[in-house]
């Protein structure tokens, strides 16, 4: 995906010059340095379909952009930004869900847990079905922190729930997941993220 393909448009957005200026200055810094983050969550959370996560994007950074003059910075910009991506990631599910149920067709909603759409394909069919197996919010937990990098604190803040129900998530998931992939973790003598005791649960 190109830069230009998410750059957004402040002149759709009413303030006066000098906010404008500044504001522009601060947001093209961050559409430069969250960009290609911003494409790999999306393009994971909306299960490896790549128009979908380009829309997602474009559409975050534009809303980002309209709401950045209100920005108060209780949390970081990194982590303000990417709860509105995933909100919108979460809307496109849930309504290709609804589509999917109207149509009577089987697509599967379960995020993709790779980010890269290439690789051994048993592997990620293996991975994804763990993954489609967990709860919702275990599902998302594990993604956030252990996929996208993010801190348990981060993941808390996108999702909007305590940090300690992050961790209850995630030890949930990470049970769930070393009982259904053991026999690959030790085929290929690895371990699920987390279970060496580094982990992205910092505080």
């Amino acid at each position: 995906m190109s830069q230009s393909s998410i750059t957004a448009h402040p002149e759709s957005v009413t303030l006066p010059q000098a906010e404008i200026d500044g504001h522009e200055e601060r947001f093209r810094e961050f559409v430069d340095r969250s960009s290609d983050r911003a494409m790999r969550v999306a393009w994971r959370w909306v299960g490896g379909d790549t128009s979908a996560a380009e829309d997602i994007v474009q559409e975050a950074f534009i809303a980002a952009w309209k709401a950045l003059p209100h920005f108060r910075g209780e949390s970081s910009l990194d982590t303000w930004f990417f709860r509105i991506l995933i909100r919108r990631a979460q809307n496109h599910r849930r309504w290709k869900h609804i589509r999917t149920l109207w149509s009577g067709t089987a697509e599967s909603d379960h995020a993709d847990p790779n980010a890269i759409p290439d690789g051994d394909p048993f592997l990620q069919a293996r991975i994804k079905r763990a993954l489609g197996q967990l709860s919702r919010r275990q599902r998302e937990a594990f993604l956030l922190v252990h996929m996208d990098g993010f801190t348990v604190r981060e993941a808390a803040a996108i999702l909007g729930l305590r940090s300690g129900s992050i961790k209850s998530h995630l030890h949930r998931a990470l049970c769930h997941l070393r009982v259904e992939l053991r026999d690959l973790m030790e085929s290929q003598g690895s371990s699920l993220p987390g279970e060496s005791g580094e982990s992205n649960g910092t505080e």
